[in-house]
């Protein structure tokens, strides 16, 4: 889609992947092609703003402060409030990670999807995910598994967490490129019934 068209962005933790590219992103909304009438709603989760501000400093240290501002309309989400843009309505679980890290979930006309964020195995997030349409879950251990302190799930432990949650649909999303596709969706199938399928690039998912 055209990338001004978004709604609004929402990050569920900052850890780099989740959030550094926002850089780009800001390049292209303040100089390229196409530009918006209005800045862009950015959220970020508690404490966020610090790590975003850390980000511009990195990014070009004589970057006004400014910087995100002139392209993005940023705050900070509450995770215990309902966050509304329009008709859809997301609302947050706090998952098990390295980082105060959050998973979402989007509801609008009756259609539901959650996101689970980098999360270990949660309560709170299959309570978040519960009867679902999508669960869109992470997947970054694969087939392997994670000794100590734990901050992500493998395939066969989304696929757990989505027969828990009686979700209409698993996607996998958040594994490794050199892991067998196949096999990522066979272990997550032997913990849950419904489709499983491997997120990848311009997925269009029907809810």
């Amino acid at each position: 889609m055209d990338y001004t068209q978004l709604d609004a962005i929402v990050v569920s933790h900052m850890h780099a992947d989740h959030f550094f590219d926002l850089v780009p992103f800001r390049y292209a909304l303040k100089y390229g092609p196409k530009r918006r009438a209005q800045r862009m709603p950015l959220r970020l989760p508690p404490g966020g703003s610090a790590s975003l501000d850390a980000l511009r400093r990195a990014v070009s240290p004589d970057a006004p402060a400014s910087f995100f501002d002139d392209v993005f309309e940023v705050g900070e989400y509450d995770p215990l409030q309902d966050l509304r843009f329009g008709d859809l309505r997301l609302a947050f679980a706090q998952t098990k990670h390295f980082v105060s890290a959050f998973a979402v979930r989007a509801e609008a006309g009756g259609a539901s999807v959650v996101y689970s964020a980098d999360t270990a195995p949660c309560e709170a997030v299959i309570d978040l995910a519960r009867d679902a349409a999508i669960f869109l879950c992470e997947a970054a251990l694969g087939l392997s598994t994670e000794a100590g302190e734990r901050g992500h799930t493998s395939a066969s432990e989304a696929g757990d967490m989505a027969r828990q949650a009686s979700v209409d649909r698993l996607v996998l999303t958040h594994y490794g490129v050199a892991e067998p596709g196949d096999a990522l969706v066979e272990a997550a199938k032997r913990q849950f019934q419904g489709p499983v399928v491997l997120a990848d690039d311009g997925m269009d998912f029907p809810v």
